[in-house]
């Protein structure tokens, strides 16, 4: 009897009819990574071969196809060999024949979004996506006190450990944000503020974390750090020696002494006071000793800071290479905008969140003149009439100024705007928010404008444009760029006269009337 006659019984003598085979319908091969990466096969095909030749040592599992029963099988055995049914091996793995450089700018054509995702294929991708990422934001500290964040990331050029230096209740589900602090909460805050003392992380923990970074990373070129000394901030000066972006959150003035040898350091952010989340003092000090060990500052921004006339002296005369300036919440004595005048390569003056612009800004005579300023803005100030002394004294100062700026500014009526016209040579205007200045405020300065060549008014609600006269019409006629939306009410009206929304009872009731 042959043998597939004993492994079925039941099968009859006769040959059975053989089937007719169906048409088989062609599917679509799945791209791999071949197609996706390389256009050109056979120089693919070429370049793995080259590989296996050059490593003769290197054995690749092949897949082998399941071995067949014995021809000897026992006639009175119904039991199927059981060695028959083994699994395949894996695989091979074509990615291993490629270099980590190679694969490395492979996966440097991806989209960041990718990244995580392709980290999760084995640990030969997840150590290649390691060194792939230079931004940082940290926001568990044992990942760095246990050194996992050296080991898995080793090529980051940008660190931020401000996060992970708040113990913050995480699980609270209440997450506190005030621009560039974020924590969690729960109803048990301080009425003080979200963050108490007891809520960071020791210094000398903090000293200690950004010494480990400043070893492990010394090629750092931006810096974020919360609550150091002037200890932690001195190894960060010693190893890192080509770093380029510093920001300080809650250091005080002698601090700053740990940067004073950042011969490099461009731009500096100082955030001193931040209202219900912390405070710490940078007075005249503090930018003195800025002011003296880096004198490459281009861009300086100063958040909840102290000082006056002296420290802003001292940074101008020192940073002579200093091209912007951000003050935002400043606490400033009265007098600090004349020395504004010793800035001369100052181009770009921003005031953010500014609850007075100066109390006391002196005689004209004394104020001076910022000569090389192109842009002034102006965002969230308060310029209210009472403090119309230092914001004449304000556009006194950048007189020569080609760009104004500004946006959502309380307070901001006729006869301080009118302040405005001071500066003569202006060329671009940008007006948003301000709910007070009116069509009259608007023409009175802008005519007197001479160079004007851009204009821009969004959400101003009392500049109508019924009440434009022909002299302001001609003027906008002959603007290089212009755009006009100052009434965002009669604009939002307008896109729905059409639709039927706004009126009372809509559409929606026309049909049911009795």
């Amino acid at each position: 009897m042959s043998d597939s006659a004993e492994t079925n019984p039941k099968a009859p003598n006769h040959p059975s009819p053989i089937p007719k085979q169906s048409k088989r319908v062609a599917r679509a091969r799945p791209l791999s990574l071949p197609d996706i990466f390389f256009k050109d096969q056979e120089a693919f095909k070429h370049a793995i071969l080259q590989m296996q030749l050059h490593q003769p040592n290197h054995q690749f599992p092949l897949a082998t196809s399941p071995s067949p029963s014995s021809p000897t099988t026992s006639c009175s055995s119904s039991n199927t060999d059981l060695t028959a049914l083994s699994l395949d091996p894996p695989a091979p793995d074509p990615t291993s024949l490629l270099s980590d450089t190679l694969l490395l700018h492979i996966f440097s054509k991806l989209t960041v979004s990718q990244y995580h995702s392709n980290s999760l294929v084995c640990k030969r991708w997840l150590f290649l996506h390691g060194r792939l990422v230079q931004s940082l934001k940290l926001l568990d500290w044992g990942f760095l006190d246990s050194g996992r964040i050296f080991r898995r990331f080793a090529n980051v050029s940008d660190v931020d450990i401000v996060r992970a230096c708040i113990r913050s209740r995480r699980n609270s589900g209440i997450l506190v944000t005030h621009k560039a602090v974020s924590v969690h909460v729960d109803s048990n805050f301080s009425g003080n503020g979200f963050i108490g003392a007891a809520d960071f992380l020791p210094t000398r923990v903090i000293d200690q974390g950004l010494k480990s970074l400043a070893e492990s990373y010394p090629n750092l070129r931006r810096l974020v750090a919360i609550g150091a000394s002037e200890d932690g901030l001195s190894w960060v000066t010693k190893e890192c020696q080509i770093l380029q972006e510093l920001e300080l959150h809650c250091c005080g003035d002698l601090s700053l002494r740990g940067i004073s040898g950042c011969t490099n350091l461009q731009i500096v952010k100082l955030v001193g006071w931040v209202d219900g989340f912390y405070g710490s003092v940078v007075s005249d000090i503090g930018l003195t000793i800025l002011a003296q060990g880096c004198r490459r500052l281009v861009r300086l921004e100063l958040c909840g800071c102290e000082g006056s006339y002296d420290g802003i002296k001292a940074i101008g005369q020192c940073c002579q290479m200093l091209e912007e300036m951000i003050l935002r919440d400043h606490r400033m004595d009265a007098g600090w905008l004349a020395a504004l005048s010793y800035c001369g390569n100052l181009k770009t003056l921003k005031l953010q969140s500014c609850r007075s612009i100066d109390s006391s800004p002196g005689p004209d005579e004394h104020l001076g003149l910022c000569r090389t300023l192109e842009g002034l803005h102006l965002q969230r100030c308060q310029m209210r009439p009472r403090d119309q002394h230092g914001v004449r004294a304000l556009f006194l100062v950048c007189r020569e100024v080609r760009e104004i700026v500004l946006q959502d500014c309380w307070g901001l009526e006729n006869d301080v705007f009118g302040f405005a016209g001071i500066c003569r040579g202006v060329k671009v205007l940008s007006l948003e928010g301000c709910s007070l200045l009116t069509v009259e405020g608007l023409e009175l300065v802008i005519l007197s404008w001479k160079e004007l060549q851009r204009l821009r008014v969004i959400s101003c609600n009392k500049i109508k444009d019924s009440e434009v006269t022909p002299d302001l019409a001609a003027l906008f006629s002959v603007l290089k760029e212009l755009k006009w939306r100052p009434d965002s009410r009669s604009l939002l009206q307008s896109s729905l006269a059409e639709t039927g929304l706004g009126k009372k009872g809509g559409r929606f009731f026309r049909t049911f009337k009795v």
